[in-house]
């Protein structure tokens, strides 16, 4: 069995050489500095992406609209120094790290990525929104949440899936758990990852 492809699209020389250099122990590592070697370079094969937002020909958000224009059934991981805003919540990507980003923290959320692979798509949607709504909830205070249109309709959606989703909280182990959230902190409890999805039906 080949090992995982990850495509790490990053701008600085330096980072995406650290970044390659940690990957290549585990995993088929190929690295894009720019948007248009992204879109070049990011097909079916490819298992992960780790996506810089800025780009010295474009945007990394444009580069995530073109993955998911194009179907690619691979996963999304934004790593990028640009603090995370309520515009992320209708961005296509599956996690959220702010630079810098250490070695185990990028193994980490590689794991993560991978793990989700396994679920069917409602699951990978709702950890999707609820690894958004963390990030939101450390980021903005409450009294911005509450006032905006995006973050509710994100709450809504949530709500919607736990209603689609048969006893989640049941149905993912505890290490399912701690794969999908390990990025957010592995100090993190099994109380507190059963906490993140409180909406989602949890017994």
């Amino acid at each position: 069995m080949s090992d995982p492809s990850i495509l790490v699209v990053e701008d600085e020389p330096d980072i995406a050489a650290l970044y390659a250099g940690f990957l290549e122990e585990r995993y088929d590592v190929d690295v894009a500095e720019t948007a248009a070697e992204a879109i070049d370079r990011v097909d079916a094969a490819i298992d992960v992406v780790l996506l810089d937002r800025r780009l010295p020909d474009g945007s990394g958000d444009d580069v995530l609209e073109h993955i998911r224009e194009e179907g690619y059934d691979c996963r999304v991981a934004m790593v990028t120094a640009v603090e995370p805003d309520f515009d992320i919540i209708d961005m296509g990507f599956d996690l959220y790290l702010t630079k810098p980003v250490s070695r185990t923290k990028l193994f980490a959320a590689i794991d993560t990525l991978l793990t989700r692979n396994e679920y069917d798509d409602l699951v990978q949607e709702a950890a999707a929104l609820a690894g958004k709504r963390a990030v939101l909830s450390s980021q903005k205070p409450a009294a911005q949440r509450e006032g905006n249109d995006a973050y509710a309709e994100l709450v809504d959606r949530l709500e919607e899936l736990d209603a689609d989703i048969d006893d989640l909280g049941e149905s993912l182990s505890t290490d399912d758990y701690r794969a999908m959230f390990r990025d957010l902190g592995e100090s993190l409890s099994t109380d507190d990852y059963r906490a993140m999805f409180r909406d989602l039906g949890e017994a």
